[in-house]
């Protein structure tokens, strides 16, 4: 994935670098196609849920993640969280300790999940499996992983941004396709749209269950800078949705600057932008996501706009409750 989504990906399909890129795109296509031809998929030692997406980034796959967990906690369920520790260098399986682990070990979204609910991380998703199975673990929610073709998941749900949709319909690079939505359809069992999906993208995902969520600023963090001067950064797929939710809190954007998902700030680039919040008067504000991959010693110097998604319907949930009661 580039550093951030590039605009021809959402220009429309008959974009000029959309179309240079096509062939690059058919190749990887292709390649994926073997790969999963090649593969031997298995299932898991313990029922396992994948919250996946078609795209590349900037869908809302782990505070769905997180939010679901929620949900099935209330529910009397126990479940553990599962990353593939993406940005971090520690191969794992292994279990998350947030009070010991940082994000360069064990990758920015592995630290925002343990927050919620034990969570492991593991480039092989069988031996996380495993090992989680082994420690005790009754139920598994994956955050990402649909298109690994090693693992069967029991359940998937395909997490679908109403204001990206599928973007301009190709693979990447010529889009942010991992794969034809199609394909990623056929192993989805529900479709969760966070935003106002309109009839077109719902259409587009045929007649799959539905669950419809949105994201908000956490109440508490939305109430502390509502209306003040801001200079915010993030490194995320769209940095725009941070830049947008203090907009609409009626903060004044001073200063906005957009890092590459998951960047590895430096202590040069913070002081850098603490100077510019001096320099405006303002106060510094970035993601959760961010602010756990900052030096230590800045994170007392930068405020965070805290997200929570919400289920519009938690009934839109029964379907998933009645299988999780006949799988215990």
């Amino acid at each position: 994935m580039p550093p951030r989504a590039p605009d021809f990906w959402t220009a429309g399909d008959a974009s000029l670098p959309a179309r240079l890129l096509e062939p690059v795109a058919r190749t990887l296509r292709g390649l994926g196609w073997l790969r999963r031809r090649l593969a031997r998929p298995s299932p898991l030692p313990l029922p396992a849920i994948c919250i996946g997406n078609a795209v590349a980034g900037g869908a809302g796959k782990t505070p769905a993640t997180i939010a679901l967990a929620a949900f099935l906690a209330d529910l009397g369920f126990a479940p553990q969280l599962a990353s593939r520790g993406y940005g971090g260098r520690l191969r794992g399986p292994l279990r998350v300790d947030p009070a010991r682990h940082t994000a360069d070990q064990v990758g920015d979204e592995a630290l925002l999940l343990a927050r919620a609910a034990p969570t492991w991380i593991g480039r092989d998703r069988r031996r996380l499996a495993q090992a989680a199975a082994a420690s005790g673990a009754g139920l598994l929610l994956f955050d990402d992983g649909l298109q690994d073709p090693h693992v069967v998941y029991d359940l998937a749900l395909l997490v679908v941004d109403a204001d990206q949709g599928f973007g301009n319909g190709r693979l990447l690079p010529a889009g942010p396709l991992r794969e034809p939505v199609a394909a990623a359809l056929a192993r989805t069992d529900a479709v969760l749209f966070v935003g106002e999906a309109d009839g077109a993208l719902r259409r587009q995902c045929g007649k799959l269950p539905v669950i419809d969520a949105r994201v908000e600023p956490r109440a508490a963090a939305a109430a502390a800078l509502a209306g003040r001067r801001v200079v915010a950064f993030a490194g995320i797929a769209r940095p725009d949705k941070l830049f947008r939710s203090l907009a609409g809190l009626g903060c004044e954007l001073a200063e906005t600057r957009a890092f590459p998902d998951h960047h590895p700030y430096t202590p040069d680039e913070i002081m850098a932008l603490v100077e510019a919040a001096e320099r405006h008067g303002a106060s510094l504000v970035t993601t959760e996501k961010d602010h756990v991959r900052l030096p230590a010693e800045a994170r007392p110097m930068v405020e965070t706009l805290g997200i929570d998604l919400r289920f519009e319907d938690p009934t839109q949930l029964a379907p998933l409750a009645r299988w999780l009661a006949d799988a215990r």
